[in-house]
């Protein structure tokens, strides 16, 4: 890659403090793990969350969901799964598990969901039981309902205080509308468990009263702060400027007034990088890695990586690992870049392991190990 020069020595020189560029040539190049493949066949799986018991529900955008069992493998879908519309990026997407789950066995999943003039992200709930859900309701549907396949989003997280987090994309033609609060374009939005709205939404009484923040293009990575309970997203950027951002309640993050990215043709989107009441990145990365899934290391199989932040990358095939020093990125690693897979959903195992789902019409759930 050529060093930094023009334009983009201008949008590096506009950094406020506290923000931080990464170009793609400087990270390390890394294989010393142990890769064990654990289930392939897998229809571009999305995301997954592991049970209490230590088994694994993986989506797979097509549309079923699966479980897999270190005892018994690759299960068969779920059945009672709710019908999604998987078109182009849309599917059956992320998923989590309630924050009682031990006492309510409850799921919830986010798809696109079919509706009149359009498909829209929407979350559903339902009871787990064996191979089957049940009790299936759907919670929150995006609005407004859009005509296209794109930049769905659809990432969830809970936080401490069990709100339900859920990342929506702009719906690509629409990116104008990440800057209007009274939908939910290019948001990220906030609910309880049973869909109902938090007092404590900056818009709560608002047209979109769900919204939490918004100037966002296409989320893809959601994950907690173990130590702070700070909610942390990861977002596509168009051509350059994929970002990591740290969420503050009603806090604009620019898109698409203010982006360190260009359109695919190369024409400008916006000639700002900043802008009073917009906030800048955590980290962006230009060139764009596309980045999907991401989740912070805890754990003591790998000691040295403690804090850390994991990164799957879509463009490039890899795992990034990202050192955070005093609450700033520092050095990044890459690893298995070698094995030529798209990296979809990165989650960290509770035996301290990691975990990666590879984004193909035959995708694999790999585990991550220290090498012997």
């Amino acid at each position: 890659m050529n060093k930094p020069t023009g334009m983009l020595k201008k949008r590096l020189a506009a950094l406020l403090p506290g923000a931080f560029v990464f170009f793609g040539a400087h990270a390390a190049q890394t294989n010393d793990l142990q890769v064990t493949e654990l289930a392939s066949g897998l229809k571009n799986p999305w995301g997954m969350v592991f049970l209490p018991e230590g088994d694994v529900l993986v989506t797979e955008r097509a549309g079923a969901i699966r479980r897999f069992s270190f005892n018994d493998g690759l299960s068969e879908p779920l059945t009672n799964v709710p019908k999604v519309d998987a078109v182009n990026q849309g599917g059956m997407l992320d998923i989590a598990i309630d924050p009682d789950y031990t006492t309510n066995n409850t799921i919830y999943f986010c798809y696109s969901k079919a509706g009149d003039g359009g498909r829209s992200s929407a979350v559903a709930k339902a009871k787990l039981n064996g191979q089957a859900l049940s009790d299936v309701s759907t919670i929150f549907v995006a609005n407004p309902l859009v005509d296209n396949g794109f930049h769905f989003g659809c990432r969830l997280a809970f936080d401490a205080d069990k709100h339900l987090y859920i990342t929506l994309g702009d719906r690509y033609k629409y990116m104008d509308e990440a800057q209007n609060t009274d939908n939910h374009l290019g948001k990220i939005v906030r609910i309880n468990t049973d869909g109902s709205v938090p007092a404590t939404n900056p818009f709560a009484k608002g047209k979109a009263p769900e919204v939490f923040t918004y100037g966002h293009r296409n989320v893809q990575g959601l994950t907690i702060h173990p130590q702070s309970g700070a909610v942390w997203s990861m977002e596509h950027g168009p051509k350059g400027g994929d970002e990591i951002n740290v969420l503050e309640n009603g806090s604009n993050y620019g898109w698409p007034v203010i982006t360190y990215g260009i359109d695919y043709s190369g024409e400008i989107i916006s000639d700002k990088t900043e802008q009073e009441g917009m906030e800048q990145p955590w980290l962006y990365w230009d060139p764009s890695i596309a980045p999907s899934g991401m989740a912070f290391y805890t754990g003591t199989a790998f000691k040295d990586w403690e804090g850390d932040l994991l990164v799957g990358s879509l463009k490039f095939t890899h795992l990034r690992r990202i050192e955070i020093d005093n609450g700033k990125p520092g050095k990044q690693h890459e690893y298995l870049r070698d094995q030529a897979a798209r990296i979809r959903d990165v989650e960290v195992g509770p035996d301290g392991l990691i975990y990666l789902l590879t984004d193909a019409p035959d995708g694999k759930l790999l585990q991550l190990s220290p090498p012997k």
